[in-house]
């Protein structure tokens, strides 16, 4: 009786097995994958708008053929590093304690002024190197700010 359970056991794996390998037609048609694509069977034709590698430049098969698209992220304003003064109302940004005004984040200054809704008068730098985590908003280094 035991060894009739491992010969029954041993064909249902097998049988499993065989069908999910078995996952080609053998017509020459693909099946989709679980995720509906198919299958890549040859490398994408190059864009003839690119300059061909030269003989020397290595060339990678994966590596995409068409140029990306750049999309701004936000309205680009001019590059300015002086002392600035901004007047608005301040909003909140997407994340957590950030803050914005005019497409500038605010960093620094008194908390107690500086406030989601609030109309206020900024004074400051603009510092586009400075590192933040709040992902929007060119760095504006705070040294003053008034409600009004």
């Amino acid at each position: 009786m035991r060894t009739l359970r491992i010969a029954v056991t041993a064909l249902i794996v097998c049988t499993a097995l065989a069908a999910c390998g078995g996952q080609d037609a053998g017509d020459g048609t693909t099946t989709p994958t679980p995720t509906g694509a198919s299958p890549v069977t040859e490398l994408p034709t190059p864009d003839p708008s690119l300059p061909a590698p030269s003989p020397s430049d290595p060339v990678d098969p994966t590596a995409p053929t068409t140029r990306p698209t750049v999309r701004p992220s936000a309205p680009s304003k001019p590059p300015t590093t002086g002392e600035m003064t901004l007047t608005g109302r301040i909003e909140s940004g997407v994340e957590p304690g950030c803050l914005l005004l005019d497409g500038y984040l605010l960093l620094g200054g008194p908390r107690e002024v500086l406030t989601a809704g609030s109309s206020v008068t900024v004074t400051g730098r603009p510092d586009p190197t400075m590192m933040s985590t709040c992902q929007q908003g060119t760095p504006f280094v705070v040294a003053s700010a008034k409600r009004g």
